[in-house]
């Protein structure tokens, strides 16, 4: 019998939500909202409420019952670290979900909006692969010294569907197989995935690895500390030059890829400079995942918005094509992760994750 899901997918001025009958998408929405209306609201948490509104009435406009669920399913948001999964929205989960145990982000907001709604109807509330999932290994975690560890925070949802939707299209099994997964958005990550696990991966949130349209990366760790030292900058506005307007968006203002090559087709050389450094830098991590799976790579899985042009894919290639053979994803289709997580569990294919 076919399953009816919600899907919720929180965002920091927008909520998506899709609903889909096992894999097929019956509708979805962007309902954004204005500064205006966000910023009434003191905490995220307090956010609740009106977002819920706003997604009930959506589903009422679509003439949609909610008792005709089988599932609800949110976004995760920033638990502590976890193993990758679906998980059930226990009270613990939701608690930690409402506290923020790793920091505030509207998607903490998806697992509780997707408990409440489910409790109307008395269907499960799931959440699957937040961006918290942490699978590294030990000797992933050493950064070179005990105070600053290496976490795992990154595109954990798009990254594992992406994988696992490259093992089931080659008949094979996920946990069989070593991957390296590449994620280019706004934010970039490169995922080492050894038999089914992300054994190593930088944190994409907070300035490791390659650089991306909106974040610094990996930058030089003493100039780092000179800047937050200088006086010239608070601690937030240091960091919102890491995370926000690091990248390509403080190098030419932009954080469109898109912009970046039309710059570069007009003649500009600084927009060929940072694209080739962008290229730069996420083969060098590319290869450097390879050493991870000590060279033994089945595949290199290249997913994100920025898989859409081909001159990226192309230019990676030509750079570090000797790690692999390439399989492309562009996008990232993150309603339709979250709809799998959940059949997954709920066909028996997945035990459901306890929190």
């Amino acid at each position: 019998m076919a399953i009816k899901s919600l899907i919720i997918n929180p965002g920091s001025t927008s909520t998506k939500i899709g609903v889909f009958e096992d894999e097929t998408l019956l509708f979805d929405e962007t309902l954004r909202h204005s500064t205006e209306e966000i910023s009434k609201y003191a905490t995220i948490f307090d956010q609740k409420d009106f977002r819920k509104d706003v997604i009930l009435s959506v589903l009422k406009e679509k003439n949609f019952d909610i008792k005709e669920l089988g599932v609800v399913v949110g976004r995760g948001g920033l638990l502590k670290p976890i193993l990758s999964g679906t998980y059930a929205t226990t009270p613990e989960l939701i608690e930690d979900l409402k506290i923020g145990v790793q920091g505030q982000h509207a998607s903490n907001l998806g697992g509780i909006l997707a408990k409440e709604i489910a409790d109307e109807v008395g269907v499960p509330s799931y959440i699957v692969d937040p961006v918290c999932v942490d699978e590294l290994s030990d000797v992933a975690r050493i950064s070179g010294h005990p105070e600053l560890p290496r976490t795992s925070i990154f595109h954990a949802l798009n990254q594992k569907a992406v994988a696992k939707r490259y093992a089931k299209e080659h008949g094979k099994k996920y946990e069989d197989l070593n991957l390296i997964v590449v994620h280019m958005g706004g934010g970039v990550s490169v995922g080492a995935h050894e038999n089914g696990k992300v054994v190593d991966v930088a944190n994409a949130l907070e300035g490791d690895g390659p650089f991306s349209p909106e974040r610094a990366g990996a930058v030089p760790p003493g100039a780092l500390v000179r800047m937050c030292f200088s006086g010239k900058y608070t601690e937030k506005e240091v960091y919102k030059k890491i995370v926000g307007n690091g990248g390509t968006n403080a190098y030419l203002g932009t954080n469109d890829m898109r912009d970046v090559i039309a710059g570069m087709n007009e003649g500009k050389e600084e927009y060929k400079l940072i694209f080739d450094a962008f290229i730069y830098q996420m083969a060098k991590a590319i290869g450097a995942a390879a050493t991870v799976l000590k060279g033994k790579v089945d595949q290199v899985v290249v997913t994100g918005g920025i898989a859409y042009s081909e001159l990226v894919v192309n230019a990676i290639k030509e750079r570090a094509g000797f790690v692999g053979e390439y399989t492309i994803y562009p996008g990232e289709d993150e309603l339709l992760a979250l709809a799998q997580g959940a059949l997954r569990v709920m066909n028996g294919e997945e035990k459901v994750m306890e929190y």
